[in-house]
């Protein structure tokens, strides 16, 4: 498959995973506010978790628990660590766990640079997952900022 089609399969991959899969997540009814998945963030790292899902699986089987396995396992990471964060009662937990998140963030993409190097992807599709790598960085870097900023106005309120 050419650079160009590849790069338009993965876009409609993104559209269907949007209308699909994220309308079909009705957490609503959670009653102590909202999920982890209504957090923008969290959305669009999923997007990312499931392109790259989609693009190791075509990795040669000899890398299926080495460069595979990992990739996958990095991102899936990213989204856990989010969610799992969020979970959590306190602001400097739910930082900690999305500064976790970031360091995933940065090993996928040094994964995806292992597989430029092996000739498994090209520059143009790893420019093109450095952009949405970027993109999600600035999200998850947002919210930290405002974990931190809520983190002393709640220290602020008490007292």
């Amino acid at each position: 498959m050419s650079d160009r089609r590849q790069v338009i399969s993965l876009r409609s991959f993104e559209v269907f995973i949007n209308r699909f899969f994220m309308e079909n997540i009705n957490d609503s009814s959670i009653p102590s506010g909202k999920s982890f998945t209504a957090l923008e963030v969290w959305k669009k790292v999923r997007l990312l978790k499931n392109k790259i899902k989609e693009i190791a699986q075509k990795f040669p089987p000899e890398e299926k628990y080495r460069l595979t396995d990992q990739i996958i396992r990095s991102s899936r990471s990213i989204n856990a660590n989010i969610a799992e964060g969020h979970g959590r009662f306190t602001f400097p937990d739910q930082v900690h766990f999305c500064i976790q998140a970031r360091g995933s963030l940065s090993e996928t993409y040094n994964h995806l640079i292992d597989a430029y190097d092996d000739k498994l992807i090209t520059r143009d599709l790893l420019k093109e997952l450095k952009e949405n790598i970027n993109e999600c960085e600035r999200l998850l870097n947002g919210y930290i900022n405002w974990l931190r900023k809520e983190m002393v106005k709640s220290k602020t309120d008490k007292r």
